[in-house]
């Protein structure tokens, strides 16, 4: 795993980050990623489709994060904090919740997809600048998972594990069961693919993106508020767009 000196180089959802034991992309395959994303905006849709996936595929494998300064899937970048996640299907993942609860939970795919879903459409705003408006997501809200595993009294906030073995993000008690935050399992009226979190990802509609953990795997009620990653690296626990983080962004919400 890498840390980045400036966390405005590699903040939100998916900027290609690594602990160096990737293999480095040289400059005439970056120069070359250039020209075909250029090419790709201007093909057909078709063509567009297999730029993104190839280029998400060469981002899981650059540790040198030069990847990420193009989009990948409707405007989208990838970021990781490091150089490799697993890959979770119906078979392997597991959503696990515990801490301070009443019951420790344990859901599979096929679980999340049996329980109600709620559909959002709001912008998505990075902390790095880049937005993508109207994206629709899909999922359970988390309020419905905590109210399942019965809330214990001293319970005052909700941290967010992941399947990368790295990442972590909090919120509060009364911030998480929100109705605008999701675990969610569709992005853009697609299951969500593994480069954008999937199988099951965070979504926070409100704050910028650093908050919407990608590739979750556990749901841990503690008594307070832990910093997660990239607050632990100078960014704002509280992350409300436009109201924080030093930015005027206009609100998703």
């Amino acid at each position: 795993m890498t840390t980045d000196a400036n966390p405005a180089r590699a903040a939100d959802d998916d900027r290609g980050g690594g602990d160096g034991n990737g293999t480095p992309v040289g400059r005439r395959v970056v120069l070359g990623m250039l020209a075909a994303g250029a090419a790709g905006v201007a093909a057909a849709p078709a063509l567009q489709r297999a730029w993104d996936s190839t280029l998400g595929a060469a981002a899981q494998n650059d540790p040198t994060g030069l990847t990420g300064l193009l989009p990948v899937g409707g405007g989208f970048r990838y970021y990781s904090v490091t150089s490799s996640v697993p890959h979770k299907d119906e078979r392997t993942y597991r959503l696990t919740i515990d801490g301070l609860v009443r019951h420790h939970t344990t859901y599979r795919l096929a679980d999340l997809r049996a329980l109600p879903q709620t559909r959002l459409v709001r912008d998505v705003q990075c902390v790095t600048g880049w937005r993508v408006p109207g994206t629709p997501f899909e999922g359970v809200r988390l309020a419905t998972l905590l109210d399942a595993a019965g809330i214990r009294p001293e319970a005052k906030a909700v941290r967010f594990t992941c399947f990368d073995g790295a990442y972590s993000e909090s919120l509060t008690l009364e911030q998480a069961r929100r109705d605008d935050v999701l675990v969610a399992l569709r992005m853009q009226d697609k299951p969500l693919k593994h480069a954008h979190g999937g199988p099951v990802r965070l979504y926070v509609a409100p704050m910028y993106f650093y908050k919407s953990a990608k590739w979750l795997s556990g749901i841990t009620l503690t008594e307070r508020v832990e910093p997660g990653y990239w607050e632990e690296r100078g960014y704002d626990v509280d992350a409300w767009v436009g109201r924080s983080n030093g930015r005027d962004d206009a609100p998703t919400t």
